[in-house]
């Protein structure tokens, strides 16, 4: 299955929990795109000993997960893109919908 995955949050917790379903979506055989949207850009700062965010990242990109961010919503935090929040586009929004079998949000 082709499984796509919003995440719009920037609670620890919320983001977290969608790491670790994507990770285990993955070890299941399933192809994983997160795009990250609005607060969800933020989810690198979330990091912390109870959610271990950074881990969960890592995990997700090392067994061929993708990860999007979008462009406008880091600009207007002033913030660049990067190897793990590479900075995306609405059509690429578009294109994780359209080709995803199904679509969550967290």
């Amino acid at each position: 299955m082709r499984l796509g995955i919003v995440i719009y949050s920037n609670d620890a917790e919320t983001v977290w929990n969608a790491l670790r379903f994507a990770n285990f979506s993955l070890k299941e055989g399933d192809s994983v795109k997160i795009f990250l949207l609005a607060k969800g850009v933020e989810y690198q700062k979330l990091d912390s000993e109870k959610f271990n965010i950074q881990e969960q990242t890592k995990s997700f990109l090392e067994k061929t997960g993708e990860i999007f961010a979008c462009g406008t919503c880091l600009k207007s935090r002033e913030s660049e893109g990067s190897e793990v929040c590479p900075m995306s586009t609405m059509k690429d929004l578009y294109e994780l919908v359209k080709e995803s079998d199904k679509v969550l949000s967290f």
